[in-house]
């Protein structure tokens, strides 16, 4: 397992890795800002990043964590911070973090999370490995949806629709012309229960970039995503 540890706390780097190395991983680097963080992280691609919040730079490490991301969806995230707020989750969901740690660092809070994530991958790549989706998701009005880049297109170009949006849109063209409820997607996209203000918004967002044809408000079930016609 390839680690790096994004914290500008020099001592707690270093507790952090001696204790992630004793794991049986590598830590490839240590980096205390969030502009270098992206660039090192897009380009080794690490197994694990763990990501302190707040950095010695003018990129905070939840800003640097949502960058890191869309680049390198493979690395796993986890958040180092000192306490946890609403803000947090949300930079956390929005990420697609795989966990958090409090600071300061407990051993065995370390060795636990560690181990999760590297279960949850290992569970994932066998899932992948079984079952491997299509190529791309046909949908309404010329648009694909590419289940390896997970990226949605419109006519050959790219639609921004941030991380949270295109995990949304994963999830409805995982089941293309079938309703998804709302607790189904809450639970996918933010990982928790969400009032129906916050998913409203998000719907308000990639409807904006895409066009109100695309996906589909079903009464008293949820939203399906519309596959390609004919």
């Amino acid at each position: 397992m390839r680690v790096i540890i994004v914290e500008d706390e020099f001592i707690a780097a270093e507790f952090l890795k001696e204790i992630v190395e004793e794991f049986g991983a590598t830590v490839i680097d240590i980096i205390d800002s969030g502009e270098e963080a992206i660039r090192t992280c897009i380009k080794e691609k690490p197994d694990v990043i763990f990501m302190d919040v707040m950095l010695s730079d003018h990129i905070s490490g939840a800003d640097a964590a949502i960058a890191i991301s869309r680049q390198s969806p493979q690395s796993k995230i986890i958040f180092l911070t000192a306490f946890i707020d609403e803000e947090i989750i949300d930079y956390a969901a929005e990420a697609g973090a795989a966990g958090y740690l409090t600071k300061p660092y407990n051993k065995m809070q370390i060795r636990a999370t560690l181990k999760l994530v590297t279960q949850a991958k290992e569970t994932t790549q066998h899932k992948e490995h079984e079952q491997k989706p299509p190529k791309e998701i046909r949908l309404k009005n010329g648009y694909r949806y590419l289940t390896k880049q997970k990226r949605l297109l419109k006519d050959g170009k790219e639609v921004e629709l941030g991380p949270t949006g295109l995990k949304l849109v994963e999830l409805l063209c995982s089941q293309a012309g079938i309703s998804v409820s709302n607790a189904q997607i809450a639970m996918h996209v933010w990982g928790k229960e969400v009032n129906d203000k916050t998913l409203r918004s998000l719907m308000y967002r990639i409807r904006s970039a895409t066009d109100n044809e695309l996906i589909k408000n079903v009464s008293g079930t949820g939203y399906l995503i519309q596959p390609e016609e004919g």
